[in-house]
């Protein structure tokens, strides 16, 4: 595992923070923190990284305990809201934090031409910051983070003030480093990006970890069917397929466990004289599951 923790808690005077969270991340692999603001994401993502000390508890990064300065030099991060110096180059700004990672001069100037190339900034290296679009300054910063060749990705609500543009463009450079083999941990609370990237998701609300596990498991949304001449015999054969089915008027809400059953379903129906007018799956169910998980009120 490339991070494991132990009932890790983090309190401010016995507020805020997290706690007794236990969970690990597998190498290789999008791991994202989904929550509201304030539910201590960024807190936890401190935590890990050694910036702040656990109140209890404890954890293991590439199987070192918290705060290792060694293993420091493995982990790339991206804070939420980062602010660089405008008056500075992209190129610059990459130069420098490669001097902050100690890295040999000749391997700052070969990094910076790859990493420019995997951020999509070539061509704009010579432009200072303040000239930057959102977009590219979010960019520039992911470039910071993985500048190093980071075997671990710590991104903090990388996406949270971008368009819908500047979103793809950062989502394509996480596919991107996972395809490289990175394993990276996602802060966010916007739930179109944990659906669209991540492999396993944890849910936080106020400092508790709710909800844990892969995009399928916790996204196990309903088949909804539309049908015309809705009859018994119908609706008696699907319940071979989910015996649980929901029937509303000509529509029925069914769960399986596989789609390879669905050309059946649709047999089922035609064989009974149905018309099927519609068969997909029911969508927004990660928003659903969000909403129970840690209700509609407002942030603490």
């Amino acid at each position: 595992m490339v991070i494991e923790t132990y009932n890790l808690t983090k309190k401010f005077n016995g507020k805020g923070g997290f706690e007794n969270i236990s969970l690990s991340v597998k190498e290789g692999e999008v791991f994202s923190f989904l929550g509201k603001n304030g539910a201590g994401k960024s807190t936890f993502i401190r935590t890990l990284l050694g910036i702040l000390y656990p109140t209890s508890g404890g954890g293991l990064i590439l199987k070192k305990p918290l705060g290792d300065v060694n293993v420091r030099k493995k982990i790339g991060y991206l804070p939420e809201l980062f602010q660089y110096h405008n008056w500075l180059t992209g190129y610059e700004l990459l130069f420098n934090h490669g001097l902050l990672y100690k890295m040999d001069k000749e391997n700052i100037k070969k990094r910076i031409e790859e990493v420019l190339n995997i951020v999509g900034l070539k061509g704009h290296e010579h432009k200072k910051i303040k000239e930057y679009s959102k977009g590219m300054k979010q960019r520039i910063g992911l470039g910071c983070a993985i500048l190093s060749d980071p075997k671990l990705l710590f991104l903090d609500e990388p996406t949270s003030a971008l368009d819908p543009v500047g979103r793809k463009q950062v989502r394509d450079i996480i596919f991107k480093l996972k395809n490289e083999g990175k394993t990276i941990f996602l802060n966010t609370h916007l739930l179109s990006e944990v659906e669209l990237v991540s492999d396993r998701v944890a849910i936080l609300d106020k400092g508790i970890v709710k909800e844990v596990g892969t995009m399928r498991e916790l996204m196990n949304s309903p088949i909804l069917l539309s049908i015309g001449n809705l009859n018994e015999n119908i609706i008696n054969e699907l319940k071979k397929f989910d015996p649980t089915l929901k029937k509303v008027g000509d529509k029925i809400e069914m769960y399986v466990n596989d789609d390879e059953v669905l050309p059946k379903i649709a047999q089922c129906v035609i064989k009974n004289e149905g018309l099927l007018y519609m068969m997909k799956r029911k969508e927004n169910v990660l928003e659903e599951l969000f909403i129970k998980t840690v209700g509609e009120g407002d942030e603490r």
